[in-house]
């Protein structure tokens, strides 16, 4: 039952923070679920959590949804959750997370600590290819939220836009995970109470964090998102080392 109370506490806290800095709740809830439940199962069930969180998150920013940027992001995010699913148990990930630990880190820089509006130019046609590749690096780590906000905020999304947009594509890609997690027979009943646990924080959370997002500025936002990006490289990065040290 401690297990259950402090995933619940643990996933309100994480997507309350990740709601104002534009994601990363996933990847602060890593290293704790991990702890808690262990490391082979925590990708599947922080998948699970943050699936069963996004309804909430969905109807409180319906309205701020780009749906063109939707339609682009999530086909070949879909097929990017297939294909993680498969080479789930075959891959070793950890050396993809230092590389993108690293380029999460450099963001503060990119931003000039979020004075820069915009580090590097972004078109449509990218979302495509990147649903693909977060999709699928999601599918194995079980999170990379992170990773999408500079492409977001270089498109020219803010606060509500950039939360809304997002959501709605892990949404979907959420569902084709859990599919594919449950058809290779990934989930048993411990982990799916796991990560209902988990979503009925992460549900209290969003609702917290939309409070304080109506309070923000956009600039303020921008750096909420840029020190949310360097934490969860820092994280990566410092999981990953400790493990190839091990």
């Amino acid at each position: 039952m401690m297990i259950y109370i402090l995933l619940f506490i643990f996933g309100c806290l994480a997507f309350s923070i990740s709601t104002v800095a534009g994601g990363g709740g996933a990847l602060l809830l890593i290293p704790i679920t991990s702890w808690l439940i262990g490391a082979p199962s925590t990708a599947p069930v922080v998948n699970l959590g943050s699936l069963l969180g996004r309804p909430t998150r969905l109807i409180l920013f319906w309205q701020s949804i780009q749906w063109y940027l939707v339609m682009r992001y999530v086909p070949m995010g879909l097929l990017g959750a297939f294909v993680g699913g498969y080479i789930y148990v075959q891959l070793d990930a950890r050396w993809l997370q230092l590389v993108i630990g690293v380029f999460l880190m450099s963001t503060v820089i990119q931003y000039r600590f979020g004075k820069k509006e915009r580090s590097f130019p972004v078109s449509l046609w990218y979302f495509g290819p990147l649903g693909f590749g977060v999709a699928l690096l999601g599918t194995l780590t079980g999170g990379l939220g992170p990773l999408m906000n500079p492409f977001y905020l270089n498109y020219g999304l803010q606060k509500e836009d950039l939360i809304a947009t997002k959501t709605a594509n892990s949404f979907f890609v959420g569902i084709a995970q859990m599919g594919t997690y449950s058809f290779l027979s990934i989930m048993t009943p411990a982990l799916w109470g796991y990560g209902l646990a988990l979503g009925l924080g992460a549900s209290l959370g969003n609702y917290i964090g939309k409070v304080w997002l109506n309070k923000m500025t956009n600039k303020a936002f921008r750096k909420w998102v840029i020190w949310a990006m360097v934490i969860s490289g820092t994280l990566m990065v410092i999981r990953v080392l400790v493990d190839l040290l091990r």
